[in-house]
């Protein structure tokens, strides 16, 4: 699997071609691609919109780069009838863009990516233009493609499920800045800021002002009890504003009260357990240590208990 390394990259405007890097070095494998042309850097990209040719069909889609190299006829079917094994759309080789689904298209696509035998795959939102449903069964086949290719890849997504669901580390941006660079347990256990506590995570992280700074907690971490019992950690007088029942989960809609102020926070309980509390009436919120986080008031950053 070829690692992809970005060195002290940096891109200046006035002046300069913004194909350019003003400086640093992107290396694939070990070797820099800075000088090289785009053809030549071994790298598939699928879109978001799949971009295939409509005229075309789905053999002569997956075909078409490999014409591009000169590659010959024989060479070039090999290749495709591999590829559409593997993403297994054999029976659609004759079929035309305009006959294939959404999820279809997805491995049409990926196929033709694929042919290329490249080092690495950038994927841009390739998962977008489908239904949820059909979504959940796309990111379960991407994710075996990639392991049984054993590809370096890179994904772009604003679905922070697929990124969860799909990725071995996880770099979270925003408005073009990198906020945190982690596993998937890392990103949602230990958030580098608020900004990541509160994006990662459904319902997001809670924040509660205490002593000068942001204390953060995951609302399946949260205990709840009219008894006044309490947890070692951090515990909050609050009063129950509203109860969801999702199915498999309760969403307990709660006001803090006391130092923490009107602060709204949400608790996630799950179904089988037994419910301690009613709507509108008061509760004690409980937190274990070991679940709880801390950040900067004014910065937003991670600090340290």
């Amino acid at each position: 699997m070829a690692e992809v390394e970005v060195r002290d990259i940096r891109k200046a405007f006035g002046g300069v071609p913004a194909v350019d890097p003003t400086e640093g070095d992107i290396l694939i494998g070990g070797h820099s691609v800075r000088g090289l042309p785009p053809r030549a850097r071994k790298i598939a990209m699928v879109f978001q919109s799949y971009a295939l040719y409509p005229h075309k069909t789905v053999e002569h889609n997956i075909s078409f780069p490999l014409e591009a190299q000169g590659m010959t006829k024989e060479e070039r079917a090999t290749r495709v009838r591999w590829a559409a094994g593997l993403l297994g759309i054999e029976s659609l080789l004759q079929r035309k863009p305009r006959q294939l689904s959404g999820g279809e298209r997805q491995r049409v696509a990926l196929a033709r990516a694929l042919v290329r035998e490249p080092q690495v795959f950038l994927l841009d939102e390739p998962l977008s233009n489908l239904d949820a449903k059909l979504r959940a069964s796309a990111r379960l086949e991407l994710k075996q493609f990639q392991q049984r290719l054993a590809a370096s890849t890179i994904y772009v997504t604003h679905d922070q499920v697929e990124a969860m669901g799909l990725g071995d580390r996880i770099a979270v941006l925003n408005l073009g800045r990198l906020q945190q660079i982690g596993t998937p347990d890392e990103i949602y256990h230990r958030p580098a800021n608020t900004f990541v506590a509160t994006f990662v995570g459904s319902p997001p992280m809670n924040l509660v002002p205490r002593d000068g700074r942001l204390v953060g907690f995951r609302p399946e971490n949260v205990r709840l009890s009219t008894d006044g019992q309490r947890l070692e950690g951090a515990s909050f007088a609050c009063h129950v504003i509203r109860i969801e029942n999702l199915g498999s989960d309760r969403y307990v809609y709660l006001r803090l009260k006391g130092d923490a102020g009107d602060t709204n926070v949400n608790a996630k309980l799950a179904v089988a357990e037994q419910l301690p509390v009613k709507a509108d009436e008061d509760a004690q919120l409980s937190v274990e240590q070991r679940h709880l986080s801390y950040f900067d008031q004014k910065t937003g950053g991670r600090i340290a208990a």
